[in-house]
């Protein structure tokens, strides 16, 4: 279906022998909230043969301000991001593979997830997870473009394993407990996602179709400023990464908390926990709550909060960020 990439061929850059090689490629976007719906529209326009979007969250009204791929009636529908994603983008192209998968990224998965990739895409709101993608990219010799934005500023970094610096080259150390802007304290205007993820794109692309001018600095941007600044970043000889030890690959077992970005609410994972049948736990919850559910995710009320179950045993509290509560509420309602 030549005609419909023949803008895009017609670009020297790409030309048909690069169109090819996207056809033939993988990707995987981790994440699919603003800027991993802005990254998953471009590259299934663009023709990448195979696009897996993975993301642990449903939609909300707030979010239809910058995630550009969902609407209201996906919220009606009660549907989590990756499913709406892969079925508003079989609509765009259904000449290549598009796969959702509902899932929290952590490293009992990660290394599964991205076994078959080209190029891994960041289109998250932790710099956790994107240290877990840097540890497997790495070990895997994957390339991987970081991106993350925040009120009207963004940066993004390509990450070529044995060539340019890793994320841990830049920060040795994960800011554990440091009071960092989220969303939810500082805000975030529509551009700068957007540009961010424009750029990851590109970024991406270049990779795929092996062009010489891939981007080797880090890019900070500022949409409401105008501010657009490049700094180059050496690779770190003390970089444990680098050196081939990756320290979030190996994670403990156990319950595990997240507060979730700009959304008051807490997410509860325990990796003892296998699959969940929803319609059992619904029928087990329902003497105690308001329950409903579809083959997605079961949603009930308790306690004066919502929480949201997943068929993989996550959940997510709203209305608290409490972390200690959550875990509480979870082991109560269900269980280990």
């Amino acid at each position: 279906m030549i005609d419909r990439y023949s803008r895009q061929t017609l670009f020297p850059g790409i030309g048909e022998e690069g169109q090819k090689k996207l056809d033939n490629s993988s990707v995987v976007i981790i994440g699919c909230g603003a800027l991993g719906t802005v990254i998953a529209t471009s590259l299934v326009r663009a023709g990448v043969g195979k696009v897996r979007i993975i993301d642990r969250d449903f939609i909300e009204y707030h979010n239809l301000q910058r995630q550009v791929l969902f609407d209201e009636e996906d919220i009606k529908a009660g549907l989590p991001k990756a499913i709406a994603a892969e079925r508003h983008l079989r609509k765009v192209n259904s000449s290549i593979e598009i796969e959702g998968v509902v899932a929290d990224v952590n490293y009992t998965n990660i290394e599964r997830f991205i076994c078959d990739a080209d190029v891994v895409l960041d289109g998250l709101d932790n710099l956790e997870t994107r240290f877990l993608i840097n540890d497997a990219c790495l070990k895997h010799k994957i390339p991987w473009v970081y991106g993350g934005a925040i009120s009207s500023s963004g940066m993004t970094m390509n990450i070529i394993p044995g060539q340019t610096a890793c994320l841990r080259c830049v920060h040795p150390e994960i800011p554990i407990g440091a009071r960092m802007s989220t969303c939810e304290t500082a805000g975030v205007i529509s551009p700068a996602p957007f540009v961010i993820g424009s750029l990851e794109s590109a970024e991406a692309m270049k990779i795929l179709i092996g062009a010489e001018e891939i981007n080797r600095h880090l890019i900070i941007i500022d949409v409401w400023r105008g501010k657009f600044n490049r700094f180059e970043i050496n690779r770190r000889p003390d970089c444990l990464t680098c050196q081939g030890k990756y320290e979030f690959l190996k994670g403990d077992f156990g319950t595990r908390t997240t507060s979730l970005c700009g959304q008051n609410a807490v997410q509860v994972v325990n990796t003892r926990v296998g699959t969940i049948c929803l319609e059992e736990l619904a029928a087990r919850l329902k003497p105690v709550a308001d329950v409903s559910y579809n083959e997605f995710m079961l949603h009930f009320k308790v306690d004066n909060h919502e929480m949201f179950v997943f068929p993989d045993g996550r959940a997510i509290l709203r209305n608290t960020t409490d972390e200690s509560l959550a875990r509480g509420l979870y082991a109560k309602y269900i269980g280990v």
